[in-house]
């Protein structure tokens, strides 16, 4: 059975028009830390690969895992990992909104 390249195509051209940050945890990758980062297909389809890079988003290689990890969770409990976090709402509680008037009168 033939491997597969250690380094696909895709990848090339996906570091050549993507920023080298982590789209997950935002950490920046260069020089000989740009191994860390992987192409990842965003709809899961290794061999769905656009020229123009909508397919893939670069992730580390510690997110990429966790990402996979997590439909593979998805996957054994019956159901299918969505594509993305659903957005949280942002937050209204504002605990520290009167907290100078509080210290003032303490």
């Amino acid at each position: 059975m033939p491997r597969a390249p250690s380094n696909p195509p895709y990848r090339e051209q996906a570091l050549r028009i993507l920023p080298w940050i982590c789209v997950r945890c935002a950490r920046e990758f260069a020089g000989a830390r740009l191994r860390e980062l992987t192409v990842h297909h965003k709809d899961g389809n290794h061999d769905h690969n656009p020229a123009d890079g909508s397919n893939w988003e670069l992730l580390c290689i510690y997110c990429h895992e966790n990402e996979h990890a997590r439909v593979e969770d998805a996957r054994a409990a019956g159901g299918v990992a969505p594509a993305r976090e659903p957005e949280q709402p942002a937050a209204t509680h504002r605990p520290f909104a009167d907290l100078e008037k509080k210290l003032r009168d303490s």
